[in-house]
């Protein structure tokens, strides 16, 4: 048993270096390709995309709610509950201007050919 827990030790603390190099040459890349792109090198496909994620305030949400039940249906600004219920027409688009910021995420993808 004991060497179990000590490979998975060790297998935890090697991910940690991966993840952590990974993180350092996402960085790099996006740093050098900072709008979207689609690069090919070799024997590698690259593209780098955006994504906008909204980012809500609970206050501002709950202030915009036309009714406080459908509070209690979300109990906070969950983005997947607020989007499913835009979907449902629970609640409707008009009203969530002003309960969100939108942050742009970068999208990395590498492929091999």
């Amino acid at each position: 048993m004991e060497e179990l827990v000590a490979r998975m030790y060790e297998l935890r603390e090697l991910q940690k270096q991966v993840e952590d190099e990974l993180e350092q040459l996402r960085t790099k890349i996006l740093a050098r390709y900072p709008v979207a792109a689609k690069v090919e090198l070799d024997d590698y496909r690259m593209s780098v995309t955006y994504q906008e994620r909204r980012d809500y305030d609970d206050e501002r949400l709950y202030a915009a709610l036309p009714d406080p039940g459908i509070w209690k249906m979300l109990s906070k600004s969950d983005p997947s509950k607020i989007s499913s219920m835009l979907k449902l027409h629970v609640i409707d688009e008009n009203i969530l201007k002003g309960t969100y910021d939108v942050r742009r995420i970068p999208v990395l993808r590498i492929t091999k050919r």
